[in-house]
């Protein structure tokens, strides 16, 4: 009796440790899409982050006189490049949300100096940063559809049990204020 009462007690602990072994390494997985997506979006925001001075020195040059709007942009971009490096993701859709609810205001003023649309240059980095910007807005909706699935499954009983062991927490969304909300037409 003894010996059927230790199998059973082995064979439970053997089937809990499978059990275990997959859960963590279902999380593991999670995590790693969760991480893979957000450097997809590092990528993109570097490089638009390094366009962003490019093209406030193109426009300084014919709307010196609108250096606030200039120096703001640029405070956005050294905000948000600071946060990018760091990994600090509330940090970077802040810096997003500032950008996005500058861009109104540039478009204004570019609209203000027609010789600008005509520089070659320009319209070259006008044309780069609209890509970007399309491929940003693709790739966070993948990040924040990872790191929805991520979150939800560490929640989940009793797959809670094993996050809460391995020490998982909960993954920021990539949300940036202003732009879905608005409907911002960029045009130069």
């Amino acid at each position: 009796m003894e010996t059927v009462i230790g199998i059973i007690a082995v064979v439970l602990f053997v089937l809990f440790l499978i059990w275990f072994i997959q859960t963590s390494n279902r999380l593991i997985v999670l995590d790693e899409n969760v991480e893979l997506s957000w450097r997809n979006i590092d990528v993109l925001l570097k490089q638009r982050y390094d366009m962003i001075p490019n093209l406030v020195e193109t426009c300084k040059g014919y709307a010196s006189h609108e250096s606030e709007i200039w120096n703001n942009f640029a405070e956005a971009r050294n905000m948000g490049s600071s946060c990018l490096s760091s990994g600090n993701v509330a940090g970077v859709a802040k810096a997003e949300s500032i950008l996005a609810g500058m861009m109104p205001k540039i478009n204004a003023v570019m609209e203000q100096y027609p010789e600008l649309k005509a520089i070659k240059e320009f319209s070259a980095l006008r044309v780069q940063v609209v890509s970007i910007e399309n491929q940003i807005a693709d790739r966070r909706e993948y990040f924040n559809a990872s790191a929805t699935s991520y979150n939800k499954v560490i929640r989940l009983f009793p797959t809670s049990i094993v996050a809460t062991v391995k020490g998982n927490k909960r993954k920021d969304l990539f949300i940036v204020e202003g732009i879905e909300r608005e409907n911002v037409k960029i045009q130069f």
